[in-house]
């Protein structure tokens, strides 16, 4: 029994010895770590700092035409072919700049966005100009077309456009402010159209008046 309890007190003795060199061993090991880790800190070279330019987006806007186009009418008409219907679209489109030009185009296609291009490349081959005497028309007109008619009469400041549908898109677009317009007949939106324009062109400004009568502008409007 003597003897186990000395070898008992020998192994704590040795394990406890064995325990302090451990600790010892790796406080010296976590000392150079720090040792290491400062000098890795001090050595290394300080980073360039680099000046970054900034990308400023300019944002360029398209310019935008003085051309107005406005949709008057789209509507599916067929065709009878030998094969049967061929199916398309009809667009009638109003252009103008409202400074005295206005036209009107018509177009068929298959599809309704190509349709109203085409419209609007027809309306820009057909401008007529209008002549507009302070924000109105030099004097009554009439126009036909078909079986529509379109009467139109001077207006006094402030009146504003007596007009509706397609009579009132082509006074728009064509810069006039006061008339009175009566549409009579049919009631096509084509047909009021294309009377409208047929009016409008028929229009004598005073002065080409005067020159044809021989008088000055005063003697012709008093």
């Amino acid at each position: 029994m003597a003897k186990k309890k000395l070898e008992d007190e020998m192994l704590d003795e040795i394990s406890e010895e064995v325990i302090e060199e451990v600790a010892e061993e790796t406080e010296d090991a976590a000392e150079e770590n720090t040792e290491s880790e400062e000098m890795t800190v001090t050595t290394l070279p300080a980073k360039k700092s680099r000046s970054r330019r900034k990308k400023i987006e300019t944002t360029e806007q398209a310019p935008q035409s003085e051309w107005k186009e406005q949709v008057v009418q789209v509507r599916r008409v067929t065709k009878v072919v030998k094969g049967g219907k061929k199916l398309s679209f009809r667009a009638v489109v109003i252009v103008g700049n409202q400074k005295g030009q206005v036209g009107i185009g018509c177009a068929k296609a298959s599809e309704v966005i190509i349709a109203i291009q085409k419209a609007i490349a027809d309306g820009r081959k057909r401008l007529i100009n209008v002549p507009i005497f302070k924000t109105t028309i030099p004097h009554p007109i009439t126009g036909r077309s078909g079986a529509g008619a379109v009467m139109l009469r001077p207006a006094s400041q402030g009146t504003g456009i007596i007009a509706g549908g397609a009579v009132r898109s082509v006074l728009e677009l064509a810069g006039i402010e006061n008339i009175l317009s009566k549409s009579l007949g049919s009631k096509s939106p084509l047909n009021a159209a294309n009377a409208t324009i047929e009016a409008l062109k028929s229009l004598k400004p005073f002065k080409e008046v005067a020159a044809k009568r021989g008088l000055t502008m005063s003697e012709l409007l008093n």
